[in-house]
């Protein structure tokens, strides 16, 4: 009877292993059962947090689940990041990572607490965010070259406003200086805003901003566009070259973002957050909002989790560049 007795045990045990087994693939399967929370690292009503919300709001109806975006901001977004890459990599808590924080803040950040290669995998990116190069309205440069001309004729005289030192204006506007061989005095401001406002009023006499972010002062005509930092023209900025296409061949630099999950994330998650985002791409209403605001739609080929891996290892290696040539630190 023991041998018997043995025999049913170990027949109860698989089987309870098994309906385990089964259990745990249902609910892979039928992922996400319950809300999902994108974390933004930076404050609500910015930039980042604006261009996740819409993202959000359209991947969401797709998945059938809500998707909660949390904003815990602070140091140059790494705050945000560390709690993302020590959250349980369920599925339910997923992070918008972008230039900032996945590429250029291994070289910005003395102790950074996270790997942005090894804590995190890449599930999709965003639409881009290409940048603008901006003076004022009616200011005597009129071109990039006029520009770039008048600061090799006066090194470190022509002021050059950012968001502050290491934002992603910062680094691209280092990353033309280097380029165009110009040297600028750059200003560090609290934000773009505060940025843009001063070159309005004329105290600085250029800067760089995001082109969703600039379009409606440049419509408004307070400012004048004279370049931009995408790979080709864009449709909301007629007759503004990029600049590429001017003096500086190869030149591109954009405000990105992708999301991201927790090292050793459920490959159904990866998959399912994919799916529902390609279905997005394919609504020409959400598309075409997007392009109006001044946003640049990829092509489908270069948003899912390889390419975005791909593009963030070679994000890291250009910024990196940037950033010891510059001499670039900040304490996180």
């Amino acid at each position: 009877m023991r041998p018997l007795f043995r025999t049913a045990c170990r027949f109860v045990l698989g089987a309870v292993a098994l309906a385990g087994t089964l259990q745990g693939a249902v609910a892979q399967e039928s992922y996400p059962q319950r809300p999902v929370t994108w974390l933004v690292p930076f404050a609500v009503g910015g930039p980042t947090d604006a261009i996740a919300r819409t993202v959000a709001q359209r991947v969401s109806a797709e998945l059938s689940q809500p998707i909660i975006v949390d904003n815990p901001a602070g140091a140059g977004g790494t705050v945000g990041a560390l709690r993302a890459a020590r959250s349980k990599a369920d599925g339910y808590t997923l992070f918008v990572g972008h230039i900032g924080t996945m590429a250029a803040a291994p070289y910005l950040f003395k102790g950074l607490k996270y790997d942005p290669m090894k804590d995190f995998v890449p599930i999709f990116r965003f639409p881009d965010t290409p940048m603008v190069l901006l003076v004022k309205n009616g200011a005597r440069f009129k071109t990039v070259n006029d520009l770039l001309q008048e600061a090799r004729k006066r090194p470190g005289e022509l002021t050059f406003g950012t968001a502050g030192v290491g934002s992603s204006s910062h680094l691209a506007a280092e990353h033309l200086a280097a380029t165009a061989k110009v040297k600028f005095t750059f200003v560090p401001y609290k934000g773009t805003g505060p940025a843009m406002t001063d070159l309005v009023g004329g105290q600085i006499d250029a800067m760089l901003d995001q082109t969703n972010v600039s379009l409606p002062q440049i419509q408004g005509g307070r400012l004048t566009a004279l370049a931009l930092t995408s790979q080709s023209p864009m449709p909301q900025f007629p007759g503004v070259p990029t600049l590429a296409d001017t003096d500086l061949p190869g030149f591109l630099a954009s405000t990105w973002y992708g999301l991201y999950a927790p090292a050793g994330t459920a490959p159904v998650v990866i998959e399912t957050m994919r799916v529902a985002y390609m279905k997005a791409l394919a609504d020409n209403a959400f598309t075409d909002a997007l392009r109006k605001q001044g946003i640049d739609v990829l092509p489908n080929d270069r948003v899912g989790p390889a390419p975005l891996r791909e593009f963030t290892v070679s994000e890291q290696k250009k910024w990196e560049r940037v950033i010891r040539e510059a001499n670039i630190a900040v304490q996180p």
